[in-house]
């Protein structure tokens, strides 16, 4: 099993972005997702940013994948996803069924993202059918549901990507809730996402993290933290541990270390998402 680090979900400024990634690139990261995942208003890279970072990153002997849109709502954001599908360089993670699209039509091949639910074997096959080279798991299926669906594919079978650290994304709105925060309606924003570089942490009454809002995405508190199960799923069959990004440093995966307070496990064990299970 190998490492590959998922694409960047937050809002840095383009100096920052440039210098994280440059340093990804002297990194042990075997498999780097680029671009834009979350909203189409954060506009600190353009497409062509992105591809002199791939660029730079295939140079340093990293594989990259350029990332779509989980939540496509405009023509302009369509038009732009086709520019990213023909970019005759890379091929892409499709995070909508309209990437997924294009992608077939190009005849380009394609990673499905963690936003696509693929929930049986079939639905598996049928998109590898059109040309998916991989698939991230789900993040709230469990590993039962993940040994029993490799177990239906057999050998001849796409590879395999499960979020193994960082906060989990669990949902899109056409809202965006970080401006909603602010009092600012969406098409004003003022790109506020900017301030909150993790994300604004939602608490319960009880002063209990609960959720994360990043823009229109919704993410857990908690980081997900599967280290220990690294052997597990290299076991499994598992090809991909991803690391999803959310500062300038990479976490220390160490297997043996326990889970601290803020991390947590629970989908990969059948749980509560927020759960600690072992």
């Amino acid at each position: 099993m190998k490492t590959s680090l998922g694409p960047l979900l937050y809002c840095w400024d383009k100096t920052k972005v440039f210098e994280f990634y440059r340093a990804i690139a002297e990194s042990g990261i075997e498999l780097v997702y680029l671009g834009e995942a979350v909203c189409s208003r954060r506009r600190e890279l353009k497409t062509s940013d992105y591809l002199t970072l791939a660029r730079e990153l295939r140079d340093a002997g990293k594989e990259v994948v350029l990332t779509s849109l989980a939540l496509i709502e405009a023509a302009g954001e369509l038009t732009e996803l086709k520019k990213l599908v023909s970019n005759g360089e890379f091929i892409i993670e499709a995070n909508d069924m309209a990437a997924v699209h294009h992608a077939r039509e190009a005849a380009v091949p394609f990673v499905c993202g963690p936003h696509i639910n693929l929930y049986n074997a079939a639905s598996i096959r049928k998109l590898a059918d059109w040309g998916m080279q991989r698939f991230v798991m789900p993040v709230e299926l469990s590993r039962e549901w993940l040994a029993e669906v490799l177990s239906q594919l057999g050998a001849s079978r796409p590879e395999v990507e499960v979020l193994g650290y960082g906060h989990i994304p669990l949902a899109h709105s056409a809202r965006c809730f970080t401006a909603r925060h602010h009092g600012l309606a969406k098409d004003g924003c003022q790109i506020i996402c900017k301030s909150h570089s993790k994300g604004l942490l939602v608490q319960t009454q009880e002063s209990q993290p609960l959720l994360r809002l990043n823009g229109i995405q919704t993410q857990s508190a908690a980081c997900v933290n599967l280290a220990s199960e690294w052997h597990n799923m290299a076991a499994m069959g598992v090809d991909w541990f991803r690391i999803s990004p959310s500062g300038m440093s990479l976490p220390n995966l160490e297997t043996s270390t326990p889970l601290s307070g803020n991390e947590c496990n629970g989908y990969w064990f059948g749980e509560a998402g927020f759960n600690q299970a072992v």
